[in-house]
């Protein structure tokens, strides 16, 4: 699934019941990983530092939805060890683990290793994550192999500056931006136009090339 791409509706079992897609995420926004399989170390660890962060996804309206492709009798066993491990989650398990054990869901949105695609018994997803859209469409993905753990901090990163830039179209977010630092004004705003837009302030960066690109303001809420 490519950035921009409609995610196709499907249905599957999971750990809060049957799943439809569409009707699940409504008007939502969706944060859809998958991990490797259940009952293994660094999965266990992502699961639940993402469940003990769950308030802050709600927060943005978000929902939260994993899958891999063991089935749901592993999956629930496994929300067991996870809550034991991380004692600091709050009440039931928050999010719905999906089951894939035919893989299909996997092979539809490319979260398998291609080394080992085409072996039944070998292929693992890797570590996808797809930040999902209320129209139902891709807006960021990342994909992490088997060996490395997710940030749960940088995934709620890129929602704060995907949902800010929706809602500012004529602002990107620097490298390195948190909530509150400076923003980057985009070059097809005119200078008049920005100084109506943040009126509060524009620093402008001189370039030796004499173009005036970097522009960048505070001036958002």
């Amino acid at each position: 699934m490519r950035i921009g791409a409609t995610i196709p509706n499907f249905q599957a079992d999971s750990t809060k019941g049957p799943i439809d897609f569409y009707e699940w995420i409504g008007d939502s926004w969706c944060v859809l990983f998958s991990h490797p399989a259940d009952f293994t170390p660094v999965c266990t660890t992502e699961l639940g530092r993402i469940a003990v962060h769950q308030e802050h996804f709600e927060k943005r309206n978000v929902k939260v939805l994993a899958h891999s492709v063991d089935d749901l009798k592993c999956h629930v066993d496994w929300v067991n060890d996870i809550k034991s491990y991380c004692p600091d989650i709050i009440g039931n398990f928050p999010y719905p683990i999906i089951a894939d054990p035919s893989r299909d869901l996997a092979v539809k949105f490319g979260m398998l290793d291609d080394k080992d695609k085409d072996n039944v018994e070998l292929a693992q997803t890797v570590r996808a994550l797809f930040i999902i859209s209320p129209d139902k469409r891709v807006r960021l993905t990342m994909h992490y192999p088997t060996s490395t753990g997710r940030n749960v901090d940088e995934i709620l990163r890129v929602i704060d500056s995907l949902q800010l830039t929706d809602r500012l179209k004529v602002i990107a977010t620097p490298a390195n931006w948190t909530p509150g630092t400076k923003v980057m004004i985009l070059p097809s705003v005119s200078e008049e136009d920005a100084d109506k837009l943040f009126p509060n302030g524009i620093e402008r960066v001189s370039m030796p090339s004499g173009n005036v690109y970097v522009r960048t303001t505070t001036d958002y809420k």
